[in-house]
């Protein structure tokens, strides 16, 4: 499906995260932005693990049972099918929150949203990647294979796509930093984050408010 691309009158930036549940949980409600005539212009950015490594040896150890138990919660209040993605996009220690130096998965699937990002259909990229990860339909989401097959059914040339981000990876690493120094010059830190002219709404239970400011201005 093709949503509508820059030009469109009323432009919303997402910075988007593949590792957030919390992000998936805003796409149904974003492809409905974009359903009424709305650029939804998809921003990915590495998640807190990568660009604060020591991050969760850092937090209150809290923070990830009450997140787990969270994100089903919110998955259950809107409907959404949900189950943490297999593999995780990162890959980490759980018993020492220790982040590996390389993260092939993460890496290529944020890429992979910077080059749909680049021909103004990151949410259709989203459509059909991000559930694939999240909704438990997949284990192995990250196989070369299935990667491309959703691409295709997005509508791009996923052979293509894959093929470019592969061949020039910097390319598109300097796309996600370019994201990730507006998402750093918004008034928020964390994803989802939504900015629309100028001002920031940051997590999936500020989209209705969002929504609420776009309608002010005539949306």
């Amino acid at each position: 499906m093709k949503f509508p691309g820059p030009g469109a009158d009323f432009t919303v930036d997402v910075f988007w995260s593949f590792r957030s549940p919390y992000c998936y949980f805003t796409l149904d409600r974003l492809i409905g932005i974009a359903g009424n005539g709305a650029f939804v212009n998809i921003r990915p950015v590495y998640p807190m693990a990568v660009r604060e490594a020591g991050f969760f040896k850092s937090v209150n150890p809290k923070y990830r049972k009450y997140h787990l138990l969270d994100a089903t919660r919110v998955a259950e209040y809107l409907g959404m099918p949900y189950r943490r993605p297999v593999p995780d996009p990162i890959i980490q220690d759980m018993a020492t929150s220790a982040i590996a130096a390389e993260q092939p998965h993460i890496g290529h699937v944020t890429r992979l949203g910077a080059a749909a990002q680049e021909l103004g259909q990151g949410l259709a990229f989203l459509d059909k990647v991000a559930p694939m990860i999240w909704d438990g339909s997949t284990d192995g989401w990250n196989a070369p294979e299935k990667l491309i097959a959703a691409m295709t059914e997005a509508g791009f040339d996923g052979t293509t796509l894959n093929a470019n981000v592969r061949a020039e990876p910097d390319r598109f690493e300097d796309i996600i930093a370019a994201n990730q120094a507006a998402h750093d010059s918004s008034d928020h830190w964390g994803t989802p984050l939504m900015t629309f002219r100028g001002e920031t709404f940051f997590g999936q239970d500020r989209i209705e408010m969002l929504l609420w400011r776009m309608r002010q201005a005539g949306f």
